[in-house]
């Protein structure tokens, strides 16, 4: 038997070679995320490739060495696990658990809208996540459903933690997706944990819709809509989910659900969650809502196609400028 690449993020001397790439699962801007196989097993694995030139280029050397680091010391159920990094002279790369069951946000397509129990199943599981998270002073930052994954049994994995930041009191970055932007965020006055329980409240509205409560075509128009608070609600709405949304959705943080004296647990014993069993929840044994189709640990059919690109234009060997500033890969 090969040896298996362990989950605590020591160097263990691996490079591509080692790993078949079988099929894109994802792009993104600076890289790509593939369907790997450790060679002569069938041990699947997804491993995010990123382009060194691409990161540089973008100034997101601090954000990506972060995500390593935040990824190395995470051990949650609920989030996806972090087995090994390593380098060459052109890429970065990060080797994670394969989570088979696709994007959240591919399902919620699909269905149009979760019903009220499915919404609340989901939200239960990434409250203990960001609850972990937290615990360990670690804002996430980029809660959307393209970012939670559905693992073989259909529980939740939380993916990409490009935005995830070690901050104890307060951070000024202006980063995560439009739509889930906190206020604090999009007026610059520095933000904390909060804003990941704001996301949820959006969160929450998306899968219970179909759609986000605040969407425009451009992302300033986005903004203006946030900062001004309006929020139209479907009548299909359970009137607890409606009011927990609107706690959520509190412009002034320190009146936000999740960032008063009790933290989190104000989120817990809100009444939507009536009957939830937390300890229950958190060993995974309550059934999910949805159970993905997969007939074996490499499929792929709940991920969407992407153009390949070709060996060459993954592998361009030559001199290393970047290496110092990944000191850590």
């Amino acid at each position: 038997m090969s040896e298996i690449p362990n989950r605590n993020g020591a160097k263990l001397g691996y490079k591509l070679s080692d790993f078949e790439l079988l099929k894109t699962l994802g792009t993104g801007t600076f890289g790509r995320v593939y369907l790997t196989r450790f060679k002569g097993t069938e041990q699947y694995y997804a491993m995010k490739v990123l382009k060194k030139a691409e990161v540089v280029r973008l100034k997101q050397v601090e954000h990506i060495n972060s995500e390593k680091t935040i990824l190395s010391e995470i051990n949650f159920p609920f989030i996806v696990n972090l087995l090994c990094t390593f380098q060459d002279e052109t890429n970065l790369y990060m080797l994670l658990e394969y989570v088979v069951g696709g994007e959240l946000f591919s399902h919620l397509r699909k269905a149009g809208r979760f019903s009220n129990d499915m919404t609340r199943f989901y939200t239960a599981e990434i409250i203990l996540a960001i609850e972990y998270m937290h615990s360990l002073d670690i804002i996430y930052r980029d809660l959307k459903p393209e970012n939670l994954l559905l693992d073989d049994k259909g529980h939740i994995k939380i993916t990409d933690f490009g935005f995830a930041k070690k901050v104890e009191d307060r951070t000024w970055t202006l980063c995560g997706t439009p739509e889930y932007l906190a206020p604090e965020i999009i007026q610059s006055k520095g933000h904390g944990k909060a804003v990941d329980w704001w996301a949820l409240g959006i969160l929450i509205f998306e899968m219970l819709a179909g759609y986000p409560p605040f969407f425009d075509d451009n992302p300033f128009g986005i903004y203006e809509k946030i900062l001004a608070g309006k929020i139209v609600f479907p009548s299909h709405f359970d009137p607890s989910a409606k009011d927990l949304i609107k706690k959520l959705l509190t412009a002034d943080r320190t009146k936000r659900l999740g960032n008063l004296k009790a933290g989190s647990d104000d989120i817990k014993k809100h009444k939507w969650f009536r009957g939830v069993e937390w300890q229950v929840l958190l060993n995974r044994a309550i059934r999910a809502p949805i159970v993905p189709v997969c007939s074996h640990p490499g499929d792929t059919r709940n991920f969407d196609n992407y153009p390949e690109v070709s060996e060459e234009e993954q592998r361009i060997v030559g001199v290393d400028p970047y290496k110092h500033l990944f000191k850590d890969f």
